[in-house]
């Protein structure tokens, strides 16, 4: 068998053409540097940002990166973009809560109308799997950021029972510590500029997680998958008062005050990863994953994960067991965040 430096299996990805959409994001970019030691034939990085592109070209500068500028949203580029590839991560979208609810439109026709996009770009080249990447929000969702992906959730499930050589297979992941937008980055900031962090409600909780070892969780969804299942995520939970007394005192600053600003529209005080009602059609499949098999019938999915056991707990809810303010501590010195 052929082993890669970090352990992974090289045979499914030795050779193989990848194409990352949304690619020159924080998600990407780690996805990249983790999938090019893998020796892939080509990984193409599909984005809008042309300076994005180019500053990711120059930092990695590695004969098997490609660039593309083009938009999710425009289905003949992605079909162009798709030719010949293997495998897709589907990471581009609209994520930021506020952006959504304030502009709803643009978040639908890029978090819906884009995923539909790529589902008929890849079956119409014929990939062989297309990985999409989900997040905790669109378990129950509270604002229309979580209601766009829950719906991209459905449409790649879905997409499953159209007769193609492509498997589709979601990923939901929690928040993601180093991603752009991450509370990290904007309490750091607001310390540093106003000695001051703002947060929406001292009860609220999150789950938390390197971009590493989500990356590296993702790989590993790829390789295990067969499509037509939700990957959850097993992730560690802090409370954000926590996490902001603790970027707190490693600023080394005394005076830094900590303010309740009440919550945005949409956001809730814990989030979920599965709801009480995808409870019922959860296995734990490792220590690492829950995997949310399909409500409507698809022997592979049912057959690849007969042996796993269910789940007893009713939900999977981020105020459930949260990290201590020492483990939190340990959790951004991991990140890089802390020394």
């Amino acid at each position: 068998m052929q082993t890669a430096k970090n352990g992974r299996d090289e045979r499914l990805i030795k050779g193989a053409s990848i194409l990352i959409t949304g690619g020159t994001g924080s998600w990407g970019q780690e996805l990249t540097r983790q999938l090019l030691p893998l020796k892939p034939k080509e990984i193409i990085i599909f984005s809008r940002n042309e300076s994005n592109q180019v500053a990711m070209s120059r930092s990695l500068r590695h004969p098997a990166l490609k660039f593309r500028i083009g938009d999710i949203r425009d289905r003949s580029a992605v079909t162009d973009a798709s030719k010949g590839v293997d495998f897709i991560f589907h990471l581009a979208a609209l994520k930021h809560v506020p952006v959504c609810e304030d502009q709803p439109y643009e978040a639908l026709k890029t978090n819906v109308v884009g995923t539909q996009n790529v589902i008929e770009a890849a079956i119409e080249n014929r990939v062989k799997k297309v990985l999409y990447l989900s997040t905790d929000k669109a378990a129950n969702p509270s604002n229309f950021y979580g209601m766009t992906k829950a719906i991209g959730e459905k449409l790649i499930l879905y997409a499953n029972i159209i007769p193609s050589e492509t498997a589709f297979v979601c990923v939901r992941s929690g928040n993601v510590l180093g991603t752009s937008g991450s509370v990290v980055h904007l309490f750091n900031k607001q310390i540093r500029e106003e000695g001051r962090i703002g947060i929406t409600d001292r009860r609220m909780t999150r789950f938390f997680l390197t971009v590493h070892d989500a990356v590296r969780l993702l790989i590993k969804a790829l390789e295990d998958s067969v499509g037509g299942e939700i990957f959850v995520m097993a992730m560690p939970t802090c409370r954000i008062l926590d996490l902001a007394e603790v970027l707190a005192e490693a600023s080394g600053r005394s005076d830094v005050e900590i303010v309740e600003i009440g919550k945005r529209p949409g956001e809730k005080i814990h989030e979920i990863l599965f709801s009480e009602y995808e409870s019922q059609h959860v296995a734990k499949y490792n220590d690492d994953y829950f995997v949310i098999l399909p409500t409507f019938d698809l022997p592979r999915v049912q057959k690849r994960y007969a042996s796993c056991p269910r789940v007893t707990m009713n939900t999977y809810s981020s105020d459930l067991s949260p990290l201590g303010k020492e483990e939190v501590r340990r959790l951004l010195a991991k990140g890089g965040f802390l020394p």
